[in-house]
């Protein structure tokens, strides 16, 4: 059951801080890869149904300010803005995952 919280950790400390388009792939890439382990830890028991499931919301959320990030009519400044709030925020929602599922030891 520890497969998952070595896999978080390494999201967690990949996540990049500095807005740049190559950064705007690979974010995009860590929250559908983020969401898949999520998806899976919400499987694995009721216990993990339950507190999971406000994690899901923040998705979309840090979707759009990724979007938002690599709009082109936004400024350099805003843009950097929307990229730190969308890496903040999968950062601390990857960290709720990990204090959540603790090891796979809840039932």
């Amino acid at each position: 059951m520890h497969q998952y919280t070595e896999e978080l950790k390494a999201l967690l400390n990949s996540v990049p801080r500095r807005h740049s388009a190559d950064n705007v792939k690979t974010i995009t890439g860590m929250v559908n890869e983020y969401e898949n382990i999520l998806q899976q830890v919400e499987s694995l028991n009721p216990y993990y149904e339950k507190n999971t499931a406000d994690l899901f919301s923040g998705l979309d959320e840090i979707r759009l300010k990724i979007k938002m990030s690599n709009d082109n009519k936004a400024s350099k400044k805003n843009k950097d803005v929307f990229f730190d709030e969308a890496s903040g925020a999968l950062k601390d929602s990857i960290q709720s995952l990990i204090d959540i599922y603790d090891n796979g030891s809840k039932e």
